[in-house]
């Protein structure tokens, strides 16, 4: 089960590939495999001076490399603001506060630059990857507040007809949205990381990897919370002060191979959901 696709209004986007292109990469270089260091025969006092000041020269050679590598950017994870298809982009975060203010409890005022798209972008996610998706009420306040008039009235009818009871019933939900008694809904967004992938004064368009939770937990639970990964593009608009989506779409992956963890029971993941909190996510 899945954000988006699962409901189908991830088609809102069926026209965004018509005004933009490009797609973000994050490269991770792996050390260089070193060799022994205590091997070898032992030498004269000459050949260690000449072999000291090498290694020393390696040594700093390689802080400045490290140095050059983790330089801060502008925030923004393209290489090019102007346009263009993104190269990789610095994966460290920027320090700055994304916003200071709230709307409907969810982050707004944000910045009218790329980094500020980035953080829209990703606390949109996490808002629209909610348990309020499943309730017609909530569901329809997220729409008017994150979307842009036009697309949120665009978006309404079909998100209700993807919400139906049939629908809820098949994970769970009464057709008020709400879980059984003693089980606890679960349905969560968690950003891995964000790109820009176009920019532009009034539009962007921002990638947002993330990790899904979503499933019932309780006792007498047949779908249990399970995880899931993927990509979710946001086509931005600055409008009325704050950026809004335009439209969204989202594909699978990446995803990483499965570690080796016990699976939590119900219990756990239960005291989980209730106890943990979620953050204001920045770029």
């Amino acid at each position: 089960m899945s954000y988006g696709d699962e409901h189908r209004y991830g088609e809102s986007a069926r026209a965004d590939d018509e005004l933009f292109g490009g797609s973000g990469q994050t490269r991770t270089r792996l050390p260089d495999r070193a060799g022994d260091p205590y091997g070898g025969a032992r030498r004269g006092g000459r050949s260690s001076s000449r072999s000291l000041v090498t290694v020393v020269g390696v040594v700093v050679l390689l802080i400045a490399a490290i140095a050059f590598a983790n330089r801060g950017g502008d925030g923004s994870s393209s290489a090019d603001d102007r346009g263009g298809e993104p190269a990789g982009a610095a994966t460290a975060a920027t320090g700055k506060r994304p916003v200071t203010t709230k709307t409907g409890g969810i982050p707004s005022g944000f910045t009218h630059d790329a980094q500020g798209a980035q953080s829209a972008a990703a606390n949109y996610a996490v808002a629209l990857g909610s348990t309020n998706m499943f309730k017609k009420d909530t569901r329809h306040s997220l729409l008017d507040l994150l979307y842009t008039p036009a697309a949120a009235t665009r978006l309404r009818g079909p998100m209700d007809q993807a919400y139906s009871a049939e629908f809820l019933g098949k994970v769970g939900l009464d057709s008020n949205g709400d879980p059984p008694t003693g089980s606890t809904f679960v349905s969560r967004v968690v950003p891995v990381g964000t790109t820009v992938q176009q920019y532009g004064d009034s539009t962007a368009k921002v990638a947002v990897w993330y990790m899904g939770l979503i499933g019932m937990s309780g006792e007498r639970s047949t779908d249990p919370v399970t995880s899931t990964w993927k990509t979710w593009t946001f086509t931005l608009q600055w409008t009325g002060g704050d950026w809004k989506i335009a439209a969204d779409s989202q594909q699978d992956g990446p995803a990483p191979v499965p570690g080796d963890d016990r699976a939590a029971t119900s219990d756990e993941i239960s005291k989980a959901i209730d106890e943990y909190g979620g953050f204001t996510y920045a770029r």
